[in-house]
């Protein structure tokens, strides 16, 4: 069965905007992916659970404990807050918590039945000791380490196909050899500044789907026949859409599932327990955005189960 993390925290987590007006538009795709899922018959109630409270000990295995406790006090500098883009809140600590347990339990669903999925999570620009653009707590790599502490995996391939690169999932490994970062992005967005991941493929503004399939399709056998991993994250913006107003790409909805079926194609070929986190989606319209995550698990429902 085909098990997805979802909370109603990952919907409503920040306090009302300066206008009166709750910070709605970044947060309702998270309410409205599993809403289409359980109206169009993909997904039943049964497919869905509510990850549980996230341990102190994973988070610190990740990120530092003077940022830590400046995230549970409220006290990141005003600087912080502005890159990471939502106005801070205990609620909005607690959601990037129940995000982070949801992507650590998905791993054991994807060890017993292949793939699993997060509604949320894939905040890959989370550094061990601050957060920026949208990210708090990189959930990716708390998972990571979760599974090598607890010798449930001895090498992990990170794809992360989101259209902005996962700047910090690359520096928070960047010593870690059983961690292998892989980076698909665009090559003139954000972050101005990339780090360096295990392999970066950068792609040019308006990269349309034959070029982005052909750039995938060269790569990513090539890392599970080198890396030969055991696990793997794969983070699936669809921020990659000609329709988003942050990607700069012009990959269409229906290169997106392509991309989407070789992925789950190659981790199924190669025998790897994967879990999915949805990453950025930034269409001016919220139904671009919310169809092509569905595809996703549309694609993982078919193909594996």
């Amino acid at each position: 069965m085909l098990y997805i993390a979802y909370d109603p925290i990952y919907c409503h987590p920040l306090p009302a905007g300066p206008t009166g007006e709750p910070h709605r538009f970044p947060m309702l795709k998270y309410e409205l992916i599993p809403e289409q899922l359980l109206y169009e018959g993909t997904c039943t109630d049964e497919n869905f659970f509510s990850p549980g409270a996230l341990d102190e000990h994973w988070i610190l295995g990740i990120h530092t404990r003077a940022y830590w406790d400046d995230l549970k006090q409220l006290r990141v500098s005003e600087k912080m807050v502005r890159r990471i883009g939502f106005p801070l809140s205990g609620r909005l600590i607690e959601r990037e918590t129940r995000i982070a347990q949801g992507t650590i339990e998905c791993c054991h669903y994807a060890i017993s039945e292949g793939v699993a999925m997060n509604v949320a999570g894939g905040t890959h620009h989370a550094y061990a000791d601050r957060g920026e653009g949208f990210c708090l707590l990189n959930d990716v790599a708390i998972a990571a380490n979760y599974l090598l502490e607890n010798r449930l995996a001895k090498k992990i391939l990170v794809i992360d196909l989101d259209v902005h690169q996962g700047n910090g999932t690359a520096v928070i490994f960047q010593n870690e050899p059983r961690v292998f970062t892989f980076s698909m992005h665009g090559s003139e967005n954000y972050p101005l500044h990339k780090e360096v991941s295990d392999l970066d493929i950068a792609l040019p503004t308006g990269t349309k789907d034959e070029e982005y399939l052909r750039q995938l399709t060269a790569a990513l056998p090539l890392l599970f026949e080198q890396q030969k991993p055991d696990f793997a994250f794969y983070i699936s913006g669809v921020d990659i859409l000609g329709t988003d107003k942050l990607g700069k790409l012009n990959v269409s909805s229906a290169g997106c599932k392509r991309r989407d079926d070789f992925v789950f194609e190659q981790c199924q070929l190669h025998q790897i327990p994967v879990v999915v986190t949805m990453g950025g989606g930034y269409s001016p319209r919220i139904a671009d955005i919310v169809e092509a995550h569905c595809n996703t698990f549309r694609v993982a429902q078919s193909m594996y189960f």
